[in-house]
């Protein structure tokens, strides 16, 4: 025994070195015949991070694994120490292969003639879990090479981040960030003394020691951890104790799953394939935006859904976003904040500011809410019912429609509509490549949430529109000008008195309130209800519908968009109560009368409706909707007349969706079936019937 531990260790240590310098003279050979390179590290799970870098959303790599990119100074400090101490305690000192402990681990298989120790390295490990292969002697000389190839290339914290990486965890969990979210739910920064000794003794057998299903496997390697640790000085005895006392995780937990349509988004735009993705959101207010959803969502009365976008005007960065408030659903997964929607009413400040930025009208100027006709087109308000003669800021206030659309009569809607889509506003209307009319005013096109949220928050900069950011990275765009400055604090100055929503006249929230211009929409048919307002520092879009497009008979933005705009606005920091001064070229006036001549009072081109005619909208007479039409003999032809009253001529027929080439407006059908008849005048008024086609008994 004296000769084993006399000259016979030196002699083993002298044989040990030569043969890492042979080995560190092969590797060098290797490393220009085969070099280095990323493989399976390089295939890590794709992150999305608020701005702050707090997890939202994370996705799994190529091969399905949960690999969360990680560097050393996001895991816990004595997590590391405890894992060095525990797997490789002279890793800051060897050049990827310890003699010593070789030399340790061979005396000691000679001696117990068991496997009593190993001499793998952190950068062994990271060598073998790079390119794993199977357990033999040569797989171990190449993992040995390899190692030393990792040591000339990469620094010692590159090393260890590799190892923090693609450790494995049990199931499909590799790396440590993604065990601390999947065993404790939380990032691995801050760690207990057990939890950091559990995610130590895992790897070594991490499916035979999973927690939540070997719990007593998973305990004992734990403590064992501990104890050792323990008697080496690394913890207390007390210390020690209350770790072995901590319960074992018996369950998996979610990753977090914050903003997952805009994650997704992100991630589709990723063309670089970077591993972490930095969006603009603000990680509290987003968290406080779902729980909120989540709430409101239960008191609706039906499966509609909802849409919200927070904006910071300043930067134009997205704080909060929700493309739907139930992912996990079946049409859940679809963006409704990208979704192309009525607007209804929404639209009305833009045709406002364009008429104030042109000197058309004033807030105090005085215009008619009263039946008019715009040629065929016959606007009327959303309670059936007019106001008379109205100052336009009042008219705004109650969204009167008629005003509307006389003030667009004379700014132009191919005017309105150029300005949005210069603004990067993408317009979808009825019919491709008709020109806007008068309807756009009331919310004749398809807009998103997300441009139309963008397009307030032009308002709330003083006119100017630039894209917002959804990315941390992503420069300021170009500014594009809807208006003047003046124009837009006519416009804020006047929303901030439209009439609060039922019930918010009173409460802990009025003050808030009171410092919000908002506007609400309800498209036709009753199926997007809006509410888009802004303050000082922020400005908040919202949109609540169902995701086919259904209607929803008696939901109006007032009372379904306009509560919850409050109630988001309620989330976000304070802000300063002071008001806006007037900017240079406003005109402060508290009536018509104080107005230059020209100001006072709108005058409208139209005509009023009372006493005109016109021509009525074309009505189907047959067949009539709903009927059930008998064939005498359906294997044979036989015509049908189609006939209609009203509307501009020429009437052009359409059948189950295909224009009908006669010119005599019969019809022979194909046979039993159902069909649907549509009749559209030169004006584009149309009418429909459903009719179900049936031979005779």
């Amino acid at each position: 025994m004296r000769f084993l531990r006399g000259s016979g260790y030196r002699s083993a240590s002298i044989i040990a070195a030569f043969a890492c310098v042979g080995l560190g003279l092969a590797a060098a050979v290797a490393d220009r015949l085969n070099p280095l390179t990323g493989t399976r590290v390089d295939d890590r799970s794709v992150i999305v991070t608020a701005a702050d870098g707090a997890l939202l959303r994370a996705f799994t790599s190529k091969d399905g694994r949960w690999r969360l990119p990680v560097k050393p100074g996001q895991v816990d400090a004595r997590y590391q120490r405890m894992l060095l101490a525990w797997e490789d305690h002279r890793f800051r000192d060897h050049p990827g292969v310890d003699p010593l402990a070789m030399l340790r681990a061979a005396y000691q298989l000679a001696a117990e003639a068991r496997v009593v120790s190993g001499a793998s390295t952190i950068s062994m490990q990271v060598a073998r879990l790079m390119e794993p292969r199977e357990r033999t002697f040569g797989a171990k000389v190449l993992q040995i090479a390899r190692a030393l190839q990792l040591e000339w290339h990469l620094t010692k914290d590159e090393i260890l981040e590799r190892y923090l990486t693609l450790a494995p965890y049990g199931g499909n969990l590799e790396g440590v960030r993604a065990a601390s979210f999947a065993w404790f739910g939380k990032e691995p920064k801050r760690l207990t003394v057990g939890e950091a000794a559990l995610l130590v003794a895992l790897p070594q057998s991490p499916e035979r020691r999973r927690p939540d299903r070997f719990p007593a496997i998973a305990k004992a390697a734990r403590d064992r951890v501990i104890d050792t640790l323990a008697e080496r000085g690394l913890l207390t005895a007390r210390e020690a104790l209350e770790a072995k006392q901590e319960p074992i995780p018996d369950r998996r937990q979610r990753f977090p799953f914050h903003a997952p349509h805009l994650a997704q988004d992100l991630l589709t735009q990723n063309e670089t394939n970077e591993p972490v993705i930095i969006s603009t959101l603000d990680a509290r207010v987003q968290t406080k935006l779902e729980d909120l959803a989540r709430r409101e969502r239960a008191y609706f009365d039906d499966d509609a859904n909802l849409a919200v976008i927070v904006v910071e005007n300043k930067s134009r960065r997205v704080a909060a976003y929700l493309g739907g408030a139930n992912f996990w659903t079946q049409a859940g997964q679809v963006d409704l904040g990208k979704a192309s929607r009525s607007p209804g009413s929404t639209l009305k400040p833009f045709i406002y500011g364009i008429a104030f930025d042109e000197l058309i009208v004033h807030p105090q100027t005085l215009i008619d809410d009263k039946p008019t006709m715009f040629g065929d087109y016959e606007p009327r308000n959303f309670d059936r019912g007019f106001q008379g003669t109205v100052t336009v800021a009042t008219a705004l206030q109650l969204s009167l429609n008629v005003p509307a659309v006389a003030l667009l009569d004379r700014v132009g809607p191919v005017r309105l509509a150029a300005t949005m889509r210069n603004a990067g506003a993408d317009l979808q209307f009825p019919k491709k490549g008709a020109l806007p009319s008068l309807p756009l005013a009331l919310g004749g096109v398809g807009i998103t949430l997300r441009d139309l949220t963008m397009l307030y928050t032009g308002i709330a900069s003083g006119g100017e529109v630039r894209a917002l950011r959804y990315r941390d990275d992503a420069v300021e765009a170009e500014g594009h000008r809807l208006f003047g400055r003046a124009a837009a604090w006519y416009l804020a100055d006047t929303l901030k008195d439209a009439n609060l929503p039922d019930g918010w006249s009173m409460g802990q929230g009025i003050e808030r309130a009171r410092q919000i211009a908002f506007k609400t929409g309800t498209s036709y048919g009753y199926r997007d209800a809006w509410s888009l307002g802004f303050s000082k520092t922020y400005t908040v879009g919202i949109w609540v519908g169902r995701a086919d497009g259904s209607t929803r008979p008696g939901h109006i933005g007032r009372n379904d968009a306009a509560p919850l705009l409050l109630k988001v606005f309620d989330l976000l920091p304070p802000e300063s109560r002071s008001p806006s001064p007037p900017p240079d070229g406003a005109f402060v006036a508290q009536n018509a009368e104080q107005l230059p001549p020209a100001l006072q009072r709108f005058r409208s081109n139209a005509k009023l409706a009372a006493g005109l005619t016109r021509v009525q909208p074309p009505r189907i007479q047959f067949p009539p909707n709903g009927a059930t039409v008998s064939l005498e003999d359906p294997k044979k032809p036989q015509a049908l007349p189609l006939k209609a009253q009203g509307g501009r001529e020429p009437l052009r027929w359409i059948v189950n969706g295909l224009p009908l080439e006669t010119a005599n407006n019969w019809w022979t059908p194909e046979g039993e079936g159902f069909a649907r008849i549509t009749v559209v005048d030169a004006d584009g008024r149309s009418d429909t019937s459903q009719i179900r086609l049936k031979a005779e008994n």
